[in-house]
């Protein structure tokens, strides 16, 4: 994942969103037999920026620009859709499933809703084990515009999702129908995890676990939002409320990836430094975690299989046998081997004494 963040970006007024998105923009309003002229003046963009494949804008820009042809077009969708989304469409989307239980089912409503209001595209929930997708259909060719309708559709349902439960919620990648563009190197901030292009449909793809967190907000914080819903972003959530236990799942089926916190952070698609500030926030360490983490695999290893020592250690994710017996040591007080022969050693039975011996008198009583 890139750094600066986009909050960084946003804070600082870095100019990285491209330009392309802005063309289609400008598309809608030649569609409509209108003039751009004053949407991008409003927005300070200069039309000479619009014929350079390289220029961008910064976010404040982009959210002049968008609101602006939004509401002088009177459509949400910035005429990507099959049919116009009169402003405040996206308003009553997200009222509608503010008062879901979970994020699943606020999800699934306003996937549902969506297609109330728009034949095409058509944004669908979609779980297979470990992975949920929200996957966006085309059923049309949009051409020029397709950019700009794929990317702020799965922008806005993500940004609104991590908005929902107070909760960054990080992707695992994200694909989109149709080549890689020239400004690729944005998309590392637009989206998280790798992007894939000439996908059969867009979509992205995040651990199926946030579905189940609860829905956090009221009706006086959608209130607020939707004053000044533009700049919603997914960067904005610091907070991760699955982190600690995504990493516990990485140490744990991936102990031999995860030596150091460059590799770990490298799985969970966030930075190194990310990745302690946000367990920081947390309240806990990756130090912890990974003791945690490696003592449960130890001692169920040692208790439940023959496996000799140096294979126990590698599976716990330590490097060698050594390392392995002195942090057991530090957790259990004592060595692998003598832990593992006073788990295994035969109870003593009162009244039988030790093995090999004649119970004396006063075992026999104790039998009685």
């Amino acid at each position: 994942m890139s750094d600066p963040s986009e909050a960084s970006a946003i804070q600082h007024g870095l100019a990285l969103t491209p330009i392309a998105l802005v063309r289609a923009m400008v598309q809608a309003y030649a569609n409509r037999g209108l003039d751009a002229g004053g949407a991008l003046a409003q927005a300070q963009i200069r039309t000479s920026d619009l014929h350079d494949p390289a220029a961008r804008i910064t976010a404040t820009q982009m959210e002049v620009i968008s609101g602006t042809a939004m509401r002088e077009l009177d459509d949400e969708a910035l005429g990507c859709f099959d049919r116009a989304l009169p402003w405040g469409s996206y308003g009553l989307l997200a009222r509608a499933s503010l008062s879901a239980p979970t994020l699943g089912i606020a999800l699934k409503r306003w996937c549902r809703h969506h297609g109330l209001l728009a034949n095409d595209p058509r944004p669908v929930l979609e779980t297979e084990g470990d992975t949920t997708r929200i996957a966006v259909h085309l059923k049309r060719d949009t051409g020029p515009m397709t950019e700009l309708c794929v990317v702020s559709l799965l922008r806005n349902i993500h940004g609104l999702a991590c908005w929902y439960v107070d909760s960054r919620i990080p992707l695992q990648g994200a694909q989109f129908p149709y080549p890689a563009p020239l400004h690729v190197d944005a998309y590392a901030l637009l989206f998280d995890g790798p992007s894939r292009f000439d996908a059969t449909h867009a979509a992205i793809h995040f651990d199926t676990r946030y579905l189940d967190l609860p829905v956090r907000r009221d009706e006086a914080a959608m209130t607020q939002l939707l004053q000044r819903a533009l700049p919603l972003t997914v960067r904005s959530f610091r907070r991760d409320r699955l982190l600690v236990q995504r990493v516990r799942q990485v140490l744990a089926t991936q102990p031999l990836d995860a030596h150091n916190a460059d590799d770990l952070a490298a799985l969970l698609n966030l930075s190194a430094r990310t990745l302690h500030r946000q367990l920081k926030e947390e309240g806990a360490s990756l130090q912890a975690l990974k003791d945690e983490v490696r003592r449960q695999r130890a001692t169920e290893l040692l208790l439940r299989t023959k496996r000799p020592i140096k294979q126990v250690a590698q599976a716990a994710g330590f490097q060698n046998e050594k390392s392995f017996i002195r942090a057991f040591k530090a957790w259990m007080g004592t060595s692998p081997a003598e832990f593992r022969e006073a788990s295994t050693a035969p109870p003593r039975v009162p009244g039988l004494g030790s093995p090999g011996q004649d119970p004396g008198d006063d075992d026999l009583q104790l039998v009685v």
